[in-house]
């Protein structure tokens, strides 16, 4: 079953990376959970407060430039936290960046602060604030993503 991203969803895209909105937008063709976009771009303010209430390890996290995104399993109407469920997930959003040639890291693959929402373009390939494919973040509508 192919799932839909909301219009939510494609607005918190706005400002992510294109390469990382192409990984998104193919994963929730093949996925086999539904999934929502929790957070993309994140303030300087946002990720203090994540920070000092021990929900982030750094303060400099790769949301700030557009380089990463939180993805929630979706069913019933409401994110679900089953483990299981985000390694079908990050599975699927491995497949897609494999098929659109992106590096991708899963916050799950971490060995401390495991975090099985979070999706990033490594560092290396991606150093802030651009990347390979762009000087600057885009939105979904510039890269021909479609709800």
């Amino acid at each position: 079953m192919a799932f839909v991203l909301s219009a939510r969803s494609l607005r918190r895209l706005t400002g992510v990376n294109p390469d990382l909105i192409a990984v998104v937008m193919r994963a929730i063709n093949i996925t086999p959970v539904d999934f929502t976009v929790l957070e993309g771009v994140r303030s300087g303010a946002r990720q203090r407060w994540l920070f000092d209430h021990g929900k982030s390890k750094t303060l400099n996290s790769r949301h700030l430039t557009g380089h990463a995104v939180d993805l929630g399993v979706w069913r019933d109407g409401a994110v679900v936290w089953d483990w299981p469920d985000y390694r079908r997930l990050a599975s699927a959003m491995k497949k897609a960046a494999r098929c659109e040639n992106v590096p991708l890291e899963w916050g799950g693959d971490w060995r401390h602060f495991k975090d099985g929402p979070h999706f990033q373009l490594p560092w290396a390939q991606y150093p802030a604030p651009g990347g390979p494919a762009s000087a600057e973040a885009s939105s979904p509508a510039s890269t021909g993503a479609s709800s």
